[in-house]
């Protein structure tokens, strides 16, 4: 599968302590290998076991925004990672523990999020 960050510059990762690892996209390979998600980058080579990684997502600066990029408190729809739709929440907290393990699209208004549920 080949990916394109467009103009970002950055994969960050946060693993299940909330802490975050951050790669230049420049030349970025992932593979899984075993428990292990592999990254080459420009600085070498990288291990994340894979059961510990809570979110990925692009960034401009090699910090995570993911909590900016829905707001919290507006309803939100969901949607399998297919299309189907799922139902709309009056918001994330209402949301927060009724997903089955998946992997999901969140919409409020003109922005969306995705999400993978363990």
């Amino acid at each position: 599968m080949v990916a394109h960050a467009g103009t970002y510059k950055y994969l960050v990762f946060t693993n299940s302590s909330g802490t975050t690892t951050a790669f230049s996209v420049t030349n970025l390979i992932l593979k899984v290998e075993g428990q292990n998600l592999k990254v080459t980058h420009q600085d070498g080579t990288s291990e994340l076991l894979l059961t510990d990684i809570l979110s990925m997502e692009f960034s401009m600066d090699g910090t995570t925004a993911l909590e900016n990029v829905l707001n919290a408190d507006a309803p939100v729809e969901v949607y399998n990672f297919a299309g189907t739709y799922i139902g709309r929440y009056a918001s994330m907290v209402e949301l927060v523990g009724s997903l089955s393990p998946g992997t999901y699209v969140m919409t409020n208004g003109k922005q969306s999020q995705i999400i993978m549920v363990k």
